[in-house]
């Protein structure tokens, strides 16, 4: 069961956060017809009804006892930017608890894209993220990861395609909730989204990467590699020292082995640290065995950090090396660069301001 921790109250379930069949029985519970349950959570996840006074289907006591027991997470906009460049948008959202988080939705010919966030910051320490740099808040809840997508649905009037759970935070590090909003995205009661059209990061915490192989579902898994090598890997990313290269390899295979999905190897060129002619022919000797597909990423440079962008002529020459040794390869495309578009910038920018005096949020 999930629940809200607010400061200052007693904890009350979490109405969003629960399956439909644990609403059936907090239904069965009170006394109410189990019908009532699939009633409420179709308001809920199908309709993206903003309150308990939407559903006008529910007789009125009962719309008021669920007011009395239970919390119900809806989102609001602190920020929301729109690059002027592509139309990708930002969001700074509010959570509950007045901690902070951002989503973002992209515009592709194959349909609308959102990436969401999985923690309130992380502890995960990559070096040139932003999302990293005030270390780890708390994880969220399941209702807190399926709003970002019901918030932005409603306030594009779009129906969100795709789900990446890229944002910040590392998705791993928070299982139970990741695992009970990928069941519940893509339950055929709500948002009823594919899915072969999730995809979830990590930066290769291998034994949850292994446990989800067992999980059997058809979501596509992606790994930040972002080096070849294991000397260059730790440089970049602490978890690294925890598990190496060969350790990542293996729970690859495994995965692949589990559910037939191939694996996306996220690589973020950081220019002069890990953008040479040899470490991509390193890349592709470890690509080459497995069932993968590269994605380069121009690294988004943050201020806090000296790392800068790989140029065009290199970006296009690792390519090309990867090409040639028959890896499966694209460069990602940049979206929202001219709006804070790397993980975590807007949090951070709001963070300073807060600590500089300004208000939370305007209510």
């Amino acid at each position: 069961m999930s629940e809200v921790r607010t400061e200052g109250q007693v904890n009350r379930t979490d109405i969003k956060s629960l399956t439909l069949q644990e609403l059936v029985g907090e239904m069965d519970r009170r006394g109410e017809k189990s019908f009532r349950a699939k009633q409420i959570y179709q308001w809920i996840h199908a309709k993206l009804a903003e309150d308990f006074d939407e559903m006008t289907n529910l007789p009125r006591e009962l719309r008021e006892r669920l007011k009395e027991e239970y919390d119900y997470t809806v989102l609001r906009p602190l920020r929301v930017q729109e690059s002027k460049l592509d139309g990708t948008k930002k969001f700074l959202f509010a959570l509950p608890d007045q901690n902070v988080v951002e989503s973002v939705w992209m515009r592709y010919k194959h349909g609308n894209s959102v990436c969401i966030s999985s923690q309130v910051g992380c502890r995960m320490g990559c070096r040139f993220c932003a999302s990293t740099l005030d270390g780890l808040e708390r994880n969220l809840l399941p209702s807190e990861m399926l709003e970002q997508v019901y918030a932005i649905t409603r306030l594009t009037k779009e129906r969100v395609s795709n789900v990446v759970v890229m944002g910040i935070g590392e998705p791993m590090d928070n299982y139970d909730n990741l695992l009970k909003f990928i069941r519940m995205l893509t339950d055929g009661n709500g948002l009823n989204i594919s899915q072969r059209n999730i995809t979830v990061s990590t930066c290769g915490i291998v034994p949850c990467m292994r446990r989800l192989a067992g999980e059997k579902l058809q979501i596509t898994l992606a790994l930040s590699l972002h080096a070849a090598t294991d000397e260059k890997r730790k440089k970049l990313m602490p978890i690294a020292r925890r598990y190496s290269i060969g350790e990542l390899m293996e729970a690859c295979r495994y995965y692949f082995d589990s559910t037939g999905r191939r694996i996306t190897f996220e690589y973020s060129l950081v220019g002069g640290e890990n953008d040479t002619d040899e470490d991509a022919a390193k890349l592709a000797a470890l690509a080459a065995p497995l069932c993968c597909h590269v994605n380069l990423i121009p690294v988004n440079p943050i201020k806090e950090r000296d790392y800068v962008q790989s140029e065009g002529a290199r970006i296009r020459a690792f390519k090309n090396i990867l090409e040639k040794n028959k890896i499966n390869v694209t460069i990602r495309r940049e979206m929202g660069r001219d709006i804070d578009g790397a993980c975590g910038q807007l949090r951070r920018r709001e963070l300073e301001a807060v600590a500089a005096g300004a208000p939370v949020w305007e209510e």
